[in-house]
């Protein structure tokens, strides 16, 4: 049997599928891939097909290696990697949604036989993932916050507290100077860290049920990073307020107790630019 196989869209095909995935990848960690940085990992992906038609080697050889190093490439350019332990969670989620997209895919042959002949041609196919896409995006993500647990460091001066924190999307605080996002630490997580010290005063208004308006001291925090399944991330110039209460305990912190909340839109700057 002859197969007749065009480069073009074979790069054109894997061009506008990986964005699917990377974007499900992303938004399933901690949304750290920028526009540009989604774009050139999808390119380089796509590249990686085109290796095996470089060298002569057996067949599936040569598909195993092409697909190994667009992977490895693709995950590279498009996050930050900070480690392989990062990496290896990166992939399982890579490989998660491409299954999941492929079983989609095959559904959808499988069940329009008449149409199967468009299914499987170079719209059918985008189409298709367009659908997988959508119905992976809105099975995972549609209900969902951007509430949950990290670890997270504070470091300052020479000194590093680490402390289990909690990503909350009920905190909305911002800097009124800077229009920077707000973390929120405890009065002894703060003590520990900061001691007597209370230069770079900041004053941060709040809203809160039962009282309509409050103040809370803030701080700059040089450095904060940040661990979440096993994605590593790092920001400077982070404001901290201080809460004269101790941040309550999260019902599914299991044995530690949250002592920073992390205001999300830390993560959506990040977006912006490199930490």
């Amino acid at each position: 049997m002859h197969y007749e196989l065009y480069v073009d869209s074979l790069f054109f095909i894997n061009f506008v599928m990986n964005p699917y995935l990377l974007i499900l990848v992303d938004r399933s960690t901690v949304r750290r891939a920028t526009p540009g940085r989604l774009t050139a990992g999808a390119a380089v992906g796509a590249f990686g097909y085109l290796l095996p038609f470089l060298w002569a080697a057996p067949g599936a050889l040569k598909l195993g290696v092409g697909a190994l190093i667009g992977t490895v490439a693709m995950l590279c350019v498009t996050f930050p990697v900070r480690g392989l332990r990062m990496f290896l969670k990166l992939l399982e989620k890579l490989l998660f949604y491409s299954f999941g997209m492929g079983g989609i895919l095959l559904f959808l042959i499988r069940r329009f036989r008449p149409a199967r002949k468009i299914l499987t041609g170079s719209i059918g196919i985008l189409g298709a993932g367009a659908i997988g896409f959508l119905m992976l995006y809105r099975f995972r993500f549609g209900l969902k916050t951007k509430n949950g647990l990290c670890r997270a460091t504070l470091c300052r001066e020479g000194r590093q507290i680490t402390a289990a924190g909690l990503i909350d999307s009920g905190n909305s605080l911002i800097e009124p100077i800077s229009g920077k996002p707000v973390c929120v630490v405890g009065k002894a997580l703060f003590d520990r860290l900061w001691g007597e010290d209370t230069e770079g005063f900041r004053v941060i208004p709040y809203h809160s049920i039962g009282r309509k308006k409050g103040i809370m001291p803030g701080y700059l925090l040089p450095v904060l990073k940040l661990e979440m399944d096993g994605i590593r991330l790092e920001f400077e110039d982070v404001y901290i307020a201080v809460s004269d209460e101790e941040i309550s305990q999260a019902s599914d912190a299991g044995a530690e107790s949250v002592e920073i909340i992390i205001n999300p839109g830390l993560l959506d700057k990040s977006q912006k630019r490199e930490p």
